[in-house]
Formats: C-alpha cells, structure tokens, sequence
C-alpha cells in the first residue's frame, strides 16, 4: 500500500509540474505574439503616421493602424490634413523613421496592450518647393532651405484588440528627446 501511494503521489507531482510548465510555455508564446503584433501595428502606424504629416499620403489607411477616435484628437495629424503642415513648403521624398519597443505589456486573455516605445525621424529626403521660398524663410528662418527636424520623442500608447486585430487607441508624448 506504501509502494503504491507512494508511486501516485511520484506520477501526480510530475503530472502537475508538466501542466505547469505547459501552461508557463502557452502564456509565454502568446505574450511573444502578442508584442510582435502590437510593435509591427506601432512601428507601421507611426510611420504611416509620418508620411501623412510630412509627405501628405493618403490619411484613409491610417485605419487600419489606429482607431477613427484618435484620428480625430491627433493635432499634428488634423493640421497636416487641413493644410497647415509645416512641411507644406517642401517636397518630402523619403524619411528615415525609426521606432523603439521600450517596454510592453498584455496578458494572453486580454484585449488591451500597453506599450511604451521611443520614435526618431533622424533623416529626412527632401527640398524646398520654389513656391513658398518665402514663407518658409519666414517660418523657420536660416534653415529653411531644408525641411524642419521631426520632433523625437517617448510615448506610452494603448492598443486594443478588435476583431482580431490590433489599433493604437491613444499615444501620450512622455518625453520630448533633442537628437
């Protein structure tokens, strides 16, 4: 009788330890998904992003990255598209855009994702349209001849998971970075 308590006990602990680390294994793939998911949404949507706002893309596509409510609080986003960029003075061929995932978080179970990333546009293609010559040395100066900086920054953001996709559903500037 000892021998066989003994040997369920040995099967029941072991039976416990292997549900447990399968169960660490499935938590840890789906957060690994889940940040792959939410970094190529960030890292995508910002650049899209950017390239409304200095080069004056279509907005239309911004929904597939971001939710319709912050489309319409995003200040930068609502100047580019009524006009008042201040890239307006140039042509914008190209942008160098880099974004860094910092920190990320999301349960397998939940459909919201916290995210804290640093973006930097440290080149920028493009030249001074002839047309507003003057107006950009109005606005910017000496160094109007070439595009103005992008402002570099931290954000913390907030994903939701909706019909099986991830979208930005607000971006807070928590730190304003000088390159």
């Amino acid at each position: 009788m000892t021998k066989l308590r003994r040997f369920i006990w040995y099967l029941a602990s072991r039976l416990l330890l292997i549900i447990v680390l399968l169960g660490l294994f499935t938590v840890t793939f789906y957060y690994a998904m889940n940040a792959t998911n939410v970094y190529v949404v960030l890292k995508d949507g910002m650049a899209k992003r950017a390239q409304v706002i200095m080069m004056g893309e279509e907005p239309t596509e911004l929904n597939k990255f971001f939710q319709s409510s912050y489309l319409q609080r995003d200040e930068n986003l609502i100047q580019a598209i009524d006009g008042q960029s201040p890239y307006l003075c140039y042509t914008v061929r190209g942008i160098d855009h880099r974004l860094e995932l910092t920190w990320m978080w999301c349960w397998p179970w939940e459909s919201t994702a916290r995210a804290e990333f640093v973006e930097r546009i440290p080149r920028i293609d493009g030249r001074l349209n002839r047309a507003y010559a003057d107006t950009a040395r109005q606005l910017f100066g000496e160094t109007y001849e070439t595009p103005p900086k992008w402002q570099a920054g931290r954000y913390s953001a907030t994903l939701v998971k909706e019909n099986n996709q991830w979208h930005i559903k607000g971006i807070t500037l928590r730190e304003a970075l000088a390159e």
